[in-house]
């Protein structure tokens, strides 16, 4: 059965493919699954990224499980979790339909279909399995909100996404292309703020989970994680408002799409949009440091 009180997510990621902040990503997410109802963690292109990168992260999560519990908050059993895991597509989309589905993206349409209500599909790769379940699924557009992370992951496979965008402009998307990078830079940066010396001193020795984040990348990327955190705070009905996640404009011709503000006040590095997350920075870090410390041993 499914919760009505969490948050409904499936994760579509490219982690263990050529960058490691969706590791990291993958590792805060689940420090906050008490947060969600996990229907599903698709493991997507681009890259050498597989499901079993996937199983990584939760067999540190399942050694630190016994502490999160011990927080007295509802997080999932790993066994759960590796249950709703699945492989996706593994090549980028060659044609301008999709012409296959894979099990991930077909379990992803599944698990929307049962579930029957708005699910929010966070984006972290290419967008591969969800251009392949929307082809084969359209039934699932109503109940679609997602939010991806564009820029690099869109090169990546511009077919899936220009397939998305032309032929089905009638679904609930964020897509942010340059504001993600408030996640990283600008905001407070001062020791012990700063992406190195925040792993460093709230990260690094924590868990199992702490100790996976640092092996794969010393300091803070998590260019996905944006994605995790506009659920977390603010208002997700209202992707022009504030959130952890970043603050978006509506496309005047789409009325259920937004991306990157263009204000040039919310410009970070040349990035767009990027103050509207790291202005939150010393906000959402301690918040994280504080679930953290419930995997320090005595």
């Amino acid at each position: 059965m499914f919760s009505q009180e969490k948050i409904p997510v499936i994760i579509s990621t490219d982690i263990g493919g050529d960058d490691p902040d969706d590791h990291q990503s993958l590792i805060h997410f689940l420090v906050y699954a008490d947060r969600f109802e996990i229907l599903g963690i698709v493991s997507s292109p681009p890259g050498k990224g597989r499901l079993s990168d996937i199983k990584e992260v939760l067999e540190a999560y399942e050694k630190d499980f016994p502490m999160l519990k011990a927080s007295g908050l509802d997080y999932p059993m790993p066994d759960r979790l590796r249950t709703v895991s699945r492989q996706g597509e593994t090549e980028i989309q060659k044609t301008e339909t999709p012409e296959r589905i894979s099990p991930g993206a077909e379990f992803l349409a599944q698990q929307i279909l049962a579930y029957g209500k708005p699910v929010y599909i966070l984006i972290w790769g290419s967008i591969t399995d969800l251009a392949q379940a929307v082809h084969f699924y359209p039934e699932i557009k109503s109940f679609l909100q997602v939010y991806s992370i564009g820029s690099w992951n869109t090169q990546q496979d511009q077919k899936s996404r220009d397939f998305l965008w032309y032929n089905h402009p009638d679904f609930w998307w964020i897509e942010s292309n340059t504001t993600f990078r408030g996640m990283y830079m600008g905001g407070v940066q001062n020791d012990p703020w700063g992406n190195s010396s925040f792993v460093e001193t709230s990260v690094k020795e924590f868990g199992a989970l702490g100790k996976l984040f640092f092996e794969k990348k010393s300091d803070i990327k998590m260019g996905d994680t944006p994605s995790v955190l506009y659920l977390l705070n603010g208002d997700p009905e209202n992707p022009e408002g504030e959130s952890w996640g970043g603050s978006f404009q509506k496309n005047p011709d789409r009325p259920q799409y937004w991306t990157d503000r263009q204000d040039p006040e919310l410009i970070e590095n040349q990035r767009p949009g990027a103050k509207t997350i790291n202005k939150f920075r010393l906000e959402y870090l301690d918040n994280w440091k504080n679930r953290m410390k419930a995997l320090k041993k005595p």
